[in-house]
């Protein structure tokens, strides 16, 4: 199986290390990745905020990178870029349509969207696995981001994964399915509400006593961690790819 690896704007900037990960663990499943090196950002920063039409480009552009036959998939390690293939490029072909500018856009970005998967999902649902080999020795609590959670509907796949990790005590997080407040530029535009809402999870995560706090979205790791160094909290963020690639052998550092 060949997959492209659709690394995201935050994670090729500022989390490299996540998408070293996502290529070490599906490598080691027998998947062959490429890295397509013209990808850019998908138009999620740009259609979250109402500039849909210029985010249009965007989605073109990773329809012309993307959805090349020799792809069986298009694995990325976040939840909200996955959600904004999956759910949103088919609303904004439906929008285009509606405004009488024809089938074009839906068109174009129709071969990307079926085959666009979420890490979790991809090695769950087309893979069929839930152990991979993992080494983790570590307490760690998940917090299920809300595009994963209610866009892709990630339900019970990561914490699957995680259990099946060797050395690894999973806690339960209370208050899991409550945002963290990062929402992109939601930070920014109600930077208190947003700073209160990071504050709480931060709470929440620190009463489990686990010492690693885990998610399939780096961008809300970012928002909480930077509440957590804010408070001098020793919980330490971490990606679930870079958990699940870690091996005795190759362990996390």
């Amino acid at each position: 199986m060949r997959v492209a690896l659709f690394l995201t704007c935050v994670n090729d900037t500022l989390y490299p290390d996540t998408g070293r990960a996502v290529v070490k663990l599906l490598t080691r499943l027998g998947v062959e990745v490429d890295f397509p090196m013209a990808q850019t950002c998908c138009g999620q920063a740009h259609y979250n905020t109402g500039y849909r039409h210029q985010a249009e480009p965007l989605a073109r552009h990773f329809s012309d990178v993307f959805g090349s036959e020799e792809y069986d998939a298009i694995v990325t390690p976040s939840g909200s870029c996955g959600a904004m293939v999956r759910e949103l490029y088919p609303r904004m072909g439906e929008r285009a349509r509606a405004e009488g500018r024809g089938d074009g856009l839906a068109t174009t970005l129709a071969p990307v969207v079926p085959k666009t998967y979420e890490l979790t999902e991809f090695l769950v649902d087309v893979l069929g696995v839930t152990d991979v080999g993992a080494y983790y020795p570590h307490t760690v609590t998940y917090h299920p981001t809300c595009h994963g959670l209610r866009s892709l509907g990630l339900g019970d796949r990561p914490t699957r994964l995680l259990r099946s990790v060797k050395g690894l005590e999973l806690i339960d997080l209370p208050g899991a399915d409550e945002c963290c407040g990062f929402g992109g530029t939601f930070a920014m535009k109600n930077s208190d509400v947003s700073s209160a809402m990071g504050t709480d999870k931060v709470r929440n995560a620190e009463s489990t006593g686990a010492e690693t706090l885990c998610a399939a979205d780096n961008s809300c790791l970012m928002h909480i961690g930077g509440t957590l160094s804010r408070l001098q909290s020793g919980l330490r963020p971490v990606h679930i790819a870079e958990i699940l690639a870690s091996t005795e052998e190759e362990p996390l550092v």
